[in-house]
């Protein structure tokens, strides 16, 4: 099994995306699509009248600061406008794709936070932020990715997760791709978004960090890495201690992305 995360900045190629994947169906290569809506869930939410807010955690990660509302726009876009634009572009090019939610069959299941550290952006201080929809994967339902797989079907995943009480959390989609693979036992998880993998000088796209050891992974997010790529690194390391083998950052343009991936173009960490 190839589990493969595409982010949901402005500049992702999904059409490669999507191409390269159903080619792979075609050759007989099992996998698993995870996707984000991230650019598209700022502009929603902004139409709607309740702009995105953005947190920073007392550890340095920066996350989409998550009410009610904001969690119910989270669905529209995610789990509707993305989740389904995806399924239709694999249909279209003859893949029996099928879309899911965190949600659904909680596939996705987790505490949700009650409270989150934070770190005020004018005063620097900490304080607590209460009454949030955010959460960590916990739990994998993997007996329900088998039982489609084993169907002829192709799962799309989209964030939220559902808590332990059954309430839509706002999940990160590297990290439920990291928890995904791990489940699986997948061999190799790609994650793919608008830049080329980890750069050491960004954004300058030259300096592309080709290789990483598992060890030295707090020392990039510390040193290199900057805004999503941070976490995505995080993402990367929770997959190997799961039991994935390599984890490939990549781009999603071009083309044959996927397979560009594998091939080993991005940052490979091993």
């Amino acid at each position: 099994m190839l589990v493969i995360k595409v982010g949901g900045a402005e500049g992702v190629d999904y059409e490669a995306v999507c191409q390269d994947l159903a080619e792979l169906a075609k050759e007989g290569q099992p996998w698993l699509l995870v996707h984000g809506g991230s650019h598209e869930t700022n502009e929603v939410a902004t139409a709607l009248g309740h702009p995105p807010e953005f947190v920073t955690s007392a550890s340095g990660y920066t996350s989409r600061k998550t009410d009610r509302r904001t969690i119910e726009i989270f669905e529209m876009v995610y789990c509707g406008k993305r989740n389904k634009g995806l399924v239709e572009r694999l249909q279209a090019l003859g893949v029996n794709a099928l879309g899911l939610s965190g949600l659904d069959g909680r596939l996705l299941e987790g505490r949700r936070k009650k409270a989150l550290k934070i770190v005020d952006p004018e005063t620097g201080r900490r304080r607590v932020l209460r009454d949030t929809y955010t959460g960590t994967v916990e739990t994998v339902n993997t007996g329900l990715i088998e039982l489609l797989c084993g169907a002829g079907y192709w799962p799309v995943v989209s964030p939220p997760g559902i808590s332990h009480e059954s309430e839509a959390i706002n999940v990160d989609g590297d990290r439920a791709a990291a928890k995904i693979a791990g489940a699986l036992a997948a061999e190799t998880l790609v994650i793919l978004s608008d830049v080329p993998g980890l750069l050491r000088d960004f954004p300058d796209e030259g300096s592309l960090v080709t290789h990483l050891a598992k060890a030295d992974l707090a020392s990039a997010r510390e040193e290199l890495a900057q805004g999503r790529m941070r976490i995505k690194l995080l993402g990367a390391e929770e997959a190997l201690e799961g039991g994935v083998k390599r984890v490939v950052l990549g781009t999603s343009k071009g083309e044959h992305p996927v397979r560009a991936a594998l091939a080993g173009k991005g940052t490979v960490i091993e």
